[in-house]
């Protein structure tokens, strides 16, 4: 409502004496601070911008730099060796430019070249620096001379309180790897998976690639990742994400929970208001790049270009192709309540909404009792289904009139809303609990989210809030980051009354939030029902299973020299196998944010050496002795693949860029064909835990996070997230369809041996109804068995 503020600012009526002006000395105080509010927001921003402009160097230091020149001179010393005095003689002669003048504007001219020159210096240096990565090889605990060397002067040259971009210029690019160890780490890969005619073949399929069209191929893609920052980030949104025609509902977005223990408060709104003001403080951190950046061992940095599409981002159908829309500096939020969209301003005066007052706003949506308009209420389906119908629809009826202004609200929003009137969360009572949380969290009721955001808040009648993420613009780790933020904030920060109501006071002269209007006729009603069948049938397809597991965690695990994510990675091959009886082809994602405008690649978890664990530890003759030697060895294998897929030596980004590039210059290829079609069945993901360490889980163990999770990759497969929570949690997000006969089954045929079946009686553990993902609760033993 601030157009209405403006317009009531001036009156004026016509009499006979002229034209008597009213002004309204409150809304033209308002206006006034908001003008001195963008004022001071530009000047900040600019100022931060010169700050990551010239860094790792400061302002402070060119003018150091300029005295230090002024002074040399007035000794009559030149450290230009003649180039002041060749500038000087550039310089015209004028009544306004004296001799003397001209002498000093050339010495600054000079030092001014001179110190661009030293932190064009800097950065290159600390490029090249950071272009090593043999420190990640290394044994944890036992850093070389070398390594301690590189850290020094990598800490030495990243100067002193760094903002989020300043290190961008400084990152190395994505290196592009040779074919022959592409092409030998990708059949080392599928050993475990094919028979000996099988691996033959694909032998074959394989040198005949590398021979031709490889060669071909790499030089295009050598020639671009020279030119691009980044050779696979722009194809890997656009092929990946934006020209998929399927509904990114379940298949593409993802979820991220709330606390796991503890509610703050039951009360919607405040919980919504308190959220959403902490979010406000988030962005404008965010917008001036006052955050700190994220840096490995605390001095390596990581790539911070994906936080720039946070808010103020939506996802726009086409016909063939989506994309991206990202704005600056939008002040409303659009909320969705029981059918109904609502437009809230998020500022007042020039400042943010304090948490009371968004309160008021979000408790008059509560409050009011209008009914949704014709085809109002599962609007929203549009953006869960079939991507073609929405965007033809979009064109059709959203192009003109009150549906566009209102759907430019939406887009416009610096994030979408829902207030549920559901009530989720964890429930020690109830075992599914958290699988229904997880469900309403990844599709709601199919019509209550906006997908095509950003991001949607989701906050329930409980007070219990969770995330639904577009996942073109950003991976898990970047809306984590917020997230922490943001709950530690409302906790630590901001808190509540006594009686769960937000702190301060309630502002009743806002002007109540304004209702988007809809004019939707039957074809557009029956469009927006087609897309809510089918987002429908997906979601009611998708089985979840959460499971805490709580009998140990990375304090235990590490204690036995192991890494933790590649105990688990193990752990989850050995529960596949007993699901299935066989291998198959595992993703996790591992990050490349190392480099510039670097985002995930994939570990190929299932070895050689995993394989030969997971069939010692079914073979009764194995000694315990050989399985642990085993285990070691396939940990050790594993750690290598995640480093060397950190460090931009993995496999499928190569092939994808590769096979890209083979359809630009229309070369037909079997071998990436093949390898583009294969079926990852096990689909897993760890979510970072404390990437901030704003929340001390040893004094407050209560306020841990359960993570976040994402639908089933293959229709016959399992989509793992987990989360490494303290010492002695670990949580697990397994999804599966209930419409696939293989991830169905009575899983206690599992437990073959005496020592299972002992396992299965103790813990109690498996109780639970035949249609769900099994081996969550395998899992669960296999962890159990190991630490015997």
């Amino acid at each position: 409502m601030a157009e209405a503020h403006q317009a009531v600012a001036f009156q004026f009526t016509v009499t006979p004496d002229g034209i008597d002006l009213q002004l309204s000395r409150e809304v033209l105080k308002h206006i006034y601070l908001s003008g001195v509010t963008s004022w001071k927001k530009r000047a900040i921003r600019f100022k931060n911008g010169v700050l990551t402009g010239v860094y790792p160097a400061s302002p402070s230091s060119w003018l150091i730099v300029v005295i230090a020149i002024m002074s040399t001179m007035y000794a009559r010393i030149d450290p230009s060796m003649g180039m002041i005095d060749r500038i000087k003689t550039s310089l015209p002669v004028s009544e306004f430019m004296t001799v003397q003048t001209q002498t000093v504007l050339s010495a600054i001219l000079f030092a001014t070249g001179l110190w661009l020159s030293f932190i064009f210096l800097l950065r290159y240096i600390l490029k090249a620096l950071l272009s090593y990565h043999g420190w990640i090889f290394e044994s944890h605990g036992k850093m070389s001379f070398s390594t301690k060397v590189w850290l020094s002067l990598v800490k030495l040259l990243s100067g002193r309180r760094p903002l989020l971009y300043s290190f961008q210029a400084s990152l190395p690019h994505l290196p592009v790897p040779s074919i022959d160890d592409t092409i030998n780490r990708y059949l080392e890969s599928v050993r475990p998976l094919l028979d000996d005619e099988q691996y033959k073949q694909m032998e074959i399929v394989a040198n005949d690639f590398k021979k031709d069209p490889a060669p071909k191929l790499q030089k295009h893609l050598k020639l671009k990742s020279w030119w691009a920052t980044n050779y696979v980030s722009d194809w890997w949104e656009e092929y990946i994400y934006l020209r998929g025609r399927d509904p990114i509902m379940v298949n593409s977005n993802f979820y991220t929970m709330d606390l796991l223990y503890v509610i703050p408060t039951h009360r919607q709104a405040s919980r919504a208001a308190n959220i959403v003001h902490a979010m406000l403080q988030y962005r404008r951190k965010l917008e001036r790049g006052e955050l700190t950046p994220l840096r490995a061992l605390g001095i390596v940095p990581m790539c911070s270009f994906q936080y720039e599409r946070m808010f103020n981002t939506t996802r726009i159908p086409g016909i063939e192709t989506d994309f991206v829309q990202h704005l600056k500096d939008r002040k409303h939020l659009v909320v969705y309540h029981r059918g109904r969209f609502f437009k809230v301003w998020l500022y007042y005066g020039g400042r943010h909404l304090w948490p009371s007052e968004l309160e008021l706003q979000f408790q008059r949506i509560l409050d009011d009792k209008s009914e949704p308009q014709p085809g109002e209420i599962k609007l929203p389906s549009l953006t869960a289904g079939n991507r073609v119908p929405w965007a033809r629809a979009r064109l059709k009826y959203f192009n003109e009139g009150v549906n566009r202004a209102s759907l430019e609200a939406i887009e416009t929003a610096a994030f979408f809303m829902t207030l549920d009137d559901e009530a989720h969360g964890y429930d020690p009572e109830n075992i599914r609990s958290l699988d229904l949380y997880a469900k309403s969290l990844l599709h709601g009721k199919c019509y209550d989210r906006w997908f095509d955001k950003s991001f949607t808040l989701i906050v329930y009648k409980n007070g219990k809030t969770g995330i639904n993420t577009e996942h073109s613009w950003a991976d898990s780790p970047i809306i984590g980051h917020m997230w922490e933020y943001v709950l530690a904030t409302d906790c630590f920060h901001l808190g509540y009354t006594a009686e769960g109501h937000c702190k301060g006071d309630i502002n009743k002269s806002l002007a109540p939030p304004t209702r988007l209007q809809w004019d939707i006729p039957k074809a557009c009603q029956e469009i927006i029902e087609g897309s809510y069948m089918i987002a429908k049938g997906i979601a009611d397809d998708v089985d979840f299973h959460d499971c805490l597991f709580n009998e140990f965690g990375k304090g235990l695990i590490k204690k036995c020299r192991t890494s933790p994510d590649a105990f688990i990675q193990l752990a989850l091959q050995l529960a596949h196998y007993r699901d299935k009886g066989e291998f198959c082809l595992t993703y996790e994602s591992s990050m490349t944010r190392m480099f510039r405008e670097g985002r995930t690649e994939t570990v190929r978890s299932c070895t050689c050496e995993s394989t030969a664990f997971v069939k010692a530890m079914e073979d009764e003759s194995t000694t315990n002795e050989q399985r642990l030697a085993l285990f070691k060895k396939a940990a050790d294998k594993h750690q290598n693949m995640y480093r060397l897929a950190m460090t931009g030596a993995g496999i499928d980004r190569h092939l994808f860029c590769l096979y890209i590039v083979s359809k630009v210059m229309g070369i037909d290829s079997p071998f990436l064909k093949q390898v583009l079609s294969e079926p990852w069945r096990l689909s897993t993901s760890q979510t970072p835990q404390q990437q901030l360490n704003l929340i001390d889980t040893q004094k407050f163990p209560k306020y841990v996070g359960a993570g976040g999770g994402f639908g089933p990759v293959a229709d016959d497969g399992y989509g793992v997230s987990y989360i490494i929570v303290g010492e002695n949690l670990i949580t697990f997000h397994i999804s599966s369809k209930f419409s696939s006969p293989e991830t169905v089954g009575e899983f206690q045929t599992f437990f073959l041996s005496a020592t299972f079946c002992e396992y299965v009686i103790l813990t109690n553990k498996i109780k639970e109804s035949a249609r769900r993902p099994r081996w969550a609760d395998v899992l669960y033993i296999i962890m159990l068995i190991y630490f015997r």
